[in-house]
């Protein structure tokens, strides 16, 4: 039994403890676009195998120098998985047995295809391909990759395999080392518990779609028990709902009681056209859209909402407060190009905070400006010895504190916090 790093390995030792099969780890890398990591242009297995999507590259326009970038960087974190997975420790043998791949679903199928190539290489004489969910489009191929292929669901619309479950969160490395450590052992629980038996059962933490009219958008919605503020991050240019930075901010936020929804604003084909990135009143709409479908869930109807703007994103964040259907509670721009937001800034009325860093000095000025020319409540908080990504020492942080502060004072009722700026 081979479970596929990292969310294949739950699903994977669930199967070996019920055929009484022995359980190894597949590491496989995707190999993302360069401009958009989650769309998959290939991917990298153990071994030397390399699986590529040719027409996606070069409709993509990724140069040779591009890809082998990607490559290069995605090799680096294989061996680096293999060494924390296996140390010195081989693949377990497959020589002449009947190898079964397993991942907690499939899409486009690189990665999977990867994972089965890295079976045959090793010497599996037959490869069985299981998952619980995939993409109908990908049967045919996945088909022909493979001796057979087992699913359990094949659902149509698909829209991602984070679909079709109600906990989808990442598993950690720890997840993956416990699961291959229980299965050498023949007093092993019957099951693994899940993370969403281990979290708080008054919270929702789980990958969400969000249908709109003509797409549909796919986020991450984690929102505390009782929590009175549900803030909504809208990211710049070139990044998505994986950002590490805004991801940072929101996991900060959630220690303090309140709920965040991280989400793309294009879909993974929308953003092969660069020109929709920097479409800020397009972004702006989409985000409309997403508040009003937030407050349709049940924890968005009770709550109050914000939103968390970075660079590009911040312009399309405060030409979305202008309208006044959002009801919008309050504003946190860090490192915005405010200035997108041109002449809706004297129609925002939800407060709004504008964090600078000391060494951005272009766009220090444009919130300077923009500070000017809004008549809600502002403040212009500037972080010293900070750039335009925070990426030194401490400079995150700072953001983290001057948001959960702006958004306790705005969004939650019982509290009134000093708020430093």
């Amino acid at each position: 039994m081979l479970g596929m790093a990292r969310g294949g390995i739950p699903v994977a030792f669930e199967v070996a403890r019920s055929l009484g099969a022995p359980l190894d780890v597949l590491v496989v890398r995707k190999l993302g676009i360069p401009f958009q990591p989650e769309l998959a242009m290939g991917a990298l297995g153990e071994g030397g195998v390399v699986v590529v999507d040719e027409q996606l590259v070069q409709a993509a326009k990724i140069t040779p120098t591009e890809f082998n970038g990607v490559l290069e960087r995605e090799t680096e974190q294989l061996d680096r998985r293999l060494r924390l997975y296996r140390g010195p420790r081989p693949l377990i043998s497959l020589e002449g047995k009947t190898a079964i791949v397993v991942d907690d679903g499939i899409a486009t199928g690189a990665s999977a295809k990867a994972g089965c190539r890295v079976a045959r290489a090793h010497g599996a004489a037959r490869v069985i391909l299981a998952t619980p969910v995939i993409a109908p489009e990908s049967i045919n191929t996945m088909e022909r990759e493979v001796d057979e292929l087992v699913y359990v669901e094949a659902p149509t619309p698909f829209y991602g395999v984070g679909q079709w479950y109600r906990d989808f969160s990442q598993t950690s490395d720890q997840e993956v080392l416990t699961c291959l450590r229980l299965a050498e052992r023949p007093e092993a629980p019957a099951r693994m518990a899940t993370t969403h038996e281990w979290s708080d059962p008054g919270d929702r933490n789980e990958e969400v779609t969000i249908p709109l009219d003509d797409v549909v958008l796919s986020g991450r919605l984690t929102v505390p028990e009782a929590a009175e503020g549900i803030v909504l991050f809208v990211h710049g240019s070139g990044s998505s709902r994986h950002s590490p930075r805004n991801r940072a901010v929101a996991s900060s936020l959630n220690e303090r009681g309140l709920g965040t929804l991280l989400f793309d604003l294009l879909t993974p084909e929308e953003e092969l056209d660069r020109a929709n990135v920097f479409d800020i009143h397009l972004l702006a709409e989409r985000l409309l859209k997403v508040t009003a479908w937030l407050r349709r869930e049940p924890e968005g109807e009770r709550a109050n909402i914000g939103y968390f703007g970075a660079s590009t994103g911040a312009g399309a964040a405060l030409i979305a407060a202008s309208n006044p259907d959002a009801k919008i509670s309050a504003v946190v721009s860090r490192g915005g190009r405010v200035d997108l937001a041109d002449g809706a800034l004297s129609r925002v009325h939800a407060p709004t905070l504008m964090i600078v860093g000391s060494e951005d000095p272009v766009v220090l000025e444009l919130n300077r400006i923009a500070k000017g020319q809004m008549t809600c409540r502002t403040h212009l908080s500037i972080v010293p010895g900070a750039n335009h990504l925070f990426e030194e020492p401490g400079t995150l942080a700072q953001v983290s504190e001057l948001a959960g502060a702006w958004f306790e004072e705005f969004l939650v009722s019982h509290q009134q916090p000093e708020v430093r700026v």
